[in-house]
Parts: C-alpha cells; structure tokens; sequence
C-alpha cells in the first residue's frame, strides 16, 4: 500500500514519540498510555508488595526502573514515563503525604498564610534525589527508539491537594479559599510553581526526553479562575523550560477543560493532551492553523473493559480523526487496574498493525 500523502515515515534510528512532538506526522503514530506501569499488571502487584509503602516505591530507584520497564517488556510502546507521582513535590516542600489504601492521598493541609513557612523549598532537590537517580538509570536501560518521559503536576493541581487534604470532586474548599483570600492563594501557587520548574530542570537534566505536565483538576474551575490559577502558570513553566532546554518536547494535559482547551495552543507547548470529554475530531478541527502543535490521545480507558471489536473500532476512529495532525495515541486518562494485559497488548498491536488507515 502507498504512503499516505502527507504522512512522512520515521528514519532508521530515529524515536517515533519525539519525532511526532517535534511536529512529524506519522503512520503509526506512536503510542503509550498514561499509568501504563500499574496495579492492572501482576508483576507491578508483586513489586508493590515489596514496598513499605507507595511513596517508598516512587524513592526506590531499584523497584522504580523495574515498575516503568514492566510494560515495555509486553507491549511494544513508544514512549515509558518515568514511575512517581505529582504529590512528590508538596512532600519533597515538606507536606505530609501518606496513601492509604483504596482511598487514595491524604495530605496534612495548609489553610492560611502562617502554615506557608511549613513549604521549604530549600531541600526539594535532596528529598527528590531517587527520582533523578531513576531517570539516569532509566536513560541507561531503554531500548534505543523509547523516548523518556518525565512528569510533573501543575500548581493548581497540587495546590488543591495541598488545601484540601484528599482528593475530592469538586475542590470546593480549594476555590473557596483562592477566592477568600487570593494573595495567600497566589503565594501558595507560587512556591509550587517554582518548585515544579525546578523539578521538571532536573528531571531533563538527569535523561527525561520530553516532559508532561498533570492539570489533573483544571475542569473544576470557571474560565476566568482557569486563566488565572493554570494557564498563566503553565505559560511560565513552559516558556521557562523552553529558554533552558529548546529541544525538549512539553505536553499539557489539562483534564476536563472541555473547550477551554484553545486558550492552550498558544503556550508554547508541543502537544496538548485530550481527555475524554474532547473529542478528537473537534480538536483537529478547532486548532488548524497551529501546526506543528501535535494532539494526543484520547481512547476513553473503559474500551479496554469492552469487547475486542468495539476497541479497536475506537481506537481506529481517533486515529483516522487525528490523521490531518501530529499525533501520539494514548488515553484519555489512566490504564484502570481491572484492565486485562491482553486486551492492552491487542489495542497496541492493532495499531502498530495501522488499524487508523484508510482502506
């Protein structure tokens, strides 16, 4: 079968996920799932046993590059991110962060203006220390055509965490309090904001080949809030991260933002990240004109609790809806850990197969 038109083929011993960030279209596109390495794999399950605690699994640099190459060894992925979690910046500042398990994050929270001095961000770079020693570890093991990925959460994300203790759907006690006392909110942004750039430096300086940034909870704020709290903070880290390192390719994924998402395109980011509320074809749409910007995404991780055929029919249809773009297949959220490996293994094999391809 010709080549699409348009559509240009990777070179020998180039990386498929960096070309595509960098502006290439190609067919396949690349593919990796968000929580590829996870509870849904039983050789994960049997690594976190040996873990004292889910924290203690992100520090060990050990037990990390084995949970991130996990997934490489059963599906033929583009693209392994780096095993952690956005919450090991509040705790590297000097939150409180423990898991508990089946609920989730509990975080001892700050509420006011006094507790901001608890945040010290003097020690963040020895308290992530492990992190940084599994990239460089991680760098050394890849094969050669998987890109690294090294990730952060955003400020808003973190900062609502950091004032709501948990997780929560709405974050109401988080936006209540920007909106009672918006310097204190401003300040508390701030120290994360520069914590998570100086992250993100050092995770680019220890091997990460493109980095994502989690706005996991940007959908809970209005436009004008949203302006405030992650994009113009995301505009900063961005064109921060540009100045010190050009050719590292940043995805945004700022989760349930809906239409919103065009206020994203011109941040100076390579990719944005849909959720499953964008729908592909929308997007494709609403952003021409600001190639090379690449999509990403944005199978609904449900489908790989469905039937075969169905998944792959969706999977094709994203495809065939991105064809005009650069595009990095994915999900539009985490793999869930009731997923089946083999249904995970048959969704990559499809699409390296060229499942999205006209007929």
């Amino acid at each position: 079968m010709a080549d699409a038109p348009g559509i240009d083929q990777p070179e020998r011993a180039e990386k498929p996920l960096l070309a595509v960030l960098r502006g290439r279209r190609l067919d396949p596109p690349p593919v990796w799932f968000m929580r590829q390495a996870g509870r849904y794999l039983p050789e994960y399950r049997a690594i976190r046993a040996r873990a004292r605690g889910f924290l203690d699994l992100c520090y060990d640099p050990e037990l990390a590059v084995e949970v991130t190459l996990q997934p490489l060894r059963r599906f033929a992925l583009d693209g392994a991110i780096l095993f952690s979690d956005i919450l090991v910046v509040p705790h590297a500042l000097g939150v409180e962060v423990v898991f508990v398990e089946g609920e989730g994050p509990r975080l001892a929270p700050i509420e006011g203006p006094r507790e901001l001095a608890r945040l010290d961000p003097t020690r963040l770079h020895e308290r992530l220390e492990p992190v940084y020693e599994t990239l460089r570890r991680l760098r050394r093991a890849l094969p050669p055509l998987v890109t690294l990925i090294g990730f952060a959460g955003m400020p808003w994300t973190l900062a609502a965490y950091v004032v709501e203790g948990r997780g929560a759907k709405d974050f109401v006690r988080a936006r209540a309090l920007a909106r009672r006392e918006p310097a204190f909110f401003a300040a508390l942004v701030e120290v994360l904001e520069n914590a998570v750039l100086a992250f993100l430096d050092r995770q680019i300086a220890a091997g990460a080949e493109a980095v994502q940034l989690f706005d996991s909870w940007a959908g809970v704020l209005p436009e004008s809030e949203l302006r405030r709290w992650c994009i113009e903070p995301a505009r900063r880290i961005v064109a921060a991260l540009r100045s010190r390192h050009p050719e590292v390719p940043i995805v945004l994924f700022p989760r349930g933002v809906g239409a919103n998402l065009l206020h994203y395109r011109e941040l100076g980011a390579n990719a944005l990240a849909l959720d499953t509320s964008v729908p592909m074809a929308w997007a494709a749409r609403a952003l021409e004109g600001s190639e090379p910007l690449a999509l990403q995404g944005n199978l609904d991780p449900v489908a790989l609790l469905g039937p075969e055929e169905a998944l792959v029919e969706e999977a094709r249809a994203i495809v065939a809806a991105a064809a005009a773009r650069p595009h990095v297949f994915n999900l539009g959220h985490g793999v869930l850990p009731e997923t089946p490996p083999e249904r995970l293994a048959r969704l990559v094999e499809s699409l390296k197969s060229g499942c999205g391809r006209a007929m």
